[in-house]
């Protein structure tokens, strides 16, 4: 089995920012966000169940999952919020446990917003954190996905705190400044940890 690289960081950090850094350098990803759009594709038995237990005003037009609906219903209500983790969380990790063992490639990046969270830390051989401050947090996620701030700070507080994510970490990437300025720092880092996890992953592979 492939040496695997839990990447995490919380919203807005720049997560798949790093991850298209890796998979430039050939590295094969396994993505939460990919595997959970998947599982609740038109048709799958799982949007049949959303569907029913929250109503077709869930669904577009096209037989799609919209997920900013579900979002604004989900996070009002605790009790709603269980049952759909409880539904969704079983299908998504069987599914990327799945796919992460199928990879031939020496190391596979783990690309998990929730890693801490949900406990995925265990399957992982080392965990790399995309760290950013709060208010680069707020400001990134705000523009990126057009949501209200109190949406984003509730988000922010059902995800573990910067220092515990931080104390997880085996590897970390600040990512504060401004993307444009920091892209070929980025590339320098993530150029560096590429090297010392194909050494890692070469030596668990040895023995």
């Amino acid at each position: 089995m492939a040496y695997i690289i839990g990447l995490t960081g919380g919203i807005g950090s720049g997560k798949s920012t790093i991850a298209d850094l890796f998979a430039e350098l050939g590295v094969p990803i396994v993505d939460a966000d990919v595997v959970a759009r998947e599982v609740v594709a038109p048709g799958s038995p799982l949007l049949v169940q959303i569907a029913e237990y929250f109503g077709q005003q869930v669904i577009t037009a096209e037989g799609v999952l919209d997920r900013a609906a579900l979002r604004q219903i989900v996070f009002a209500d605790k009790e709603k919020t269980e049952w759909l983790n409880q539904l969704l969380h079983p299908a998504i990790r069987q599914r990327m446990l799945s796919q992460l063992q199928q990879q031939t490639a020496l190391y596979v990046l783990w690309v998990v917003p929730l890693l801490i969270e949900n406990k995925l830390t265990e399957y992982c051989d080392r965990v790399l954190v995309v760290d950013v401050s709060e208010a680069v947090q707020l400001q990134r996620a705000v523009r990126r996905d057009n949501n209200n701030i109190q949406q984003i700070k509730k988000i922010m507080q059902a995800q573990v705190g910067r220092q515990q994510r931080l104390a997880k970490a085996d590897d970390v990437i600040n990512n504060d400044r401004i993307l444009s300025e920091s892209k070929n720092d980025l590339r320098a880092q993530v150029l560096q940890l590429h090297q010392h996890y194909l050494a890692l992953a070469g030596k668990k592979h040895e023995k």
